[in-house]
């Protein structure tokens, strides 16, 4: 192969080398990651507050599922709990207030570098131990605070930073490489960015999968989806049967929340599709927040989304709204 004809294939490799860098560690800031740390520390503190409101029920000796059941299930797979081998009231009780503490500290910002990976692995446990019994806000929290504790996400709106502004940079605490890792600064780091990236293709993944699988139902293919979500009693939360009157209009409603949900891996990407995407999420997950009382899924839901929305758009508004104050 000449010089010449292997230029473009050459070009093209760098060009590639250079979007797969640009695109895993390139520096983000960490306003963004804050504000989900803040409703997801809160949604975790919620969530272990009604599993310790009925802890006999989900873990305790006469559980919905009991151990043995769970342990059966999971016999083939990686899973494992410590709360597999304890049916004790006190320590489960203990359990759920080390991870309401855990979660609260989240989401004020308190030792976050600490306080997410107990509050992630905390809800892991009871996870695995609950099998059965999950709901998708379960499982959306503990992948939000999984990536989470990944970035820098405690460096700004939280405590820690008022701590660090107050003595790290004033000198009345020694810098080191640990008081930095327990306090960083609110700069743009790569590992803001790489939690990032997970977060925005893991949400990706789950709708793709979403949408693949309404593919399968009937409903969704004759348009009469919405229309049988709107009228099952055990989810209305409010009563939205008068659209039954306007077919088109259900069937419209259908096919567009089957097309955004299954293509939004590839729209939310580009600059121009990626607000309407984003616009979609808020309308649809607002949607089964209002009328199918999934309140706390479709508000995670759109927390989540939040991960598409870069650092200085956030930045931008915040000196908007304090120049306009002034």
């Amino acid at each position: 192969m000449s010089e010449s004809s292997d230029r473009p294939l050459r070009s093209w490799l760098q060009a590639w080398n250079g979007g797969w860098e640009s695109f895993w560690f390139t520096p983000r800031g960490p306003q963004t990651l804050a504000i989900i740390r803040i409703a997801c520390g809160a949604m975790l503190a919620y969530v272990h507050i009604v599993w310790a409101s009925l802890i006999h029920d989900f873990m305790g000796v006469n559980a919905w599922i009991s151990v043995d059941v769970v342990r059966s299930l999971h016999r083939t797979d990686w899973t494992w709990s410590w709360l597999w081998y304890t049916e004790n009231p006190t320590l489960l009780w203990l359990h759920q207030v080390a991870a309401i503490i855990a979660s609260l500290l989240m989401m004020v910002g308190l030792l976050t570098r600490v306080a997410i990976p107990i509050a992630w692995w905390l809800t892991l446990m009871v996870c695995h131990r609950m099998t059965g019994a999950l709901f998708g806000l379960d499982q959306v929290v503990v992948m939000l605070s999984m990536y989470l504790m990944l970035s820098h996400c405690g460096s700004t709106l939280s405590v820690d930073a008022r701590l660090r502004n107050r003595y790290v940079r004033t000198g009345s605490i020694l810098s080191s490489y640990w008081v930095n890792w327990l306090f960083p600064a609110a700069t743009p780091s790569i590992a803001n960015n790489v939690a990032t990236r997970l977060l925005q293709l893991h949400l990706c993944v789950i709708y793709l999968f979403g949408g693949l699988s309404k593919m399968r139902g009937e409903m969704w293919f004759d348009g009469s989806a919405l229309w049988y979500s709107a009228v099952n009693y055990e989810y209305q939360s409010l009563d939205i049967t008068w659209i039954g009157r306007w077919r088109l209009l259900v069937a419209s409603l259908t096919a567009l929340t089957i097309f955004w949900e299954t293509f939004y891996i590839a729209l939310v990407w580009p600059r121009l599709t990626r607000p309407i995407v984003l616009a979609t999420a808020v309308l649809v997950h607002g949607g089964i927040a209002l009328t199918l009382g999934m309140v706390t899924f479709g508000t995670i839901m759109i927390v989540a989304n939040l991960a598409f929305i870069e650092p200085r758009m956030l930045l931008r508004f915040s000196s908007a709204s304090s120049s306009r104050s002034s």
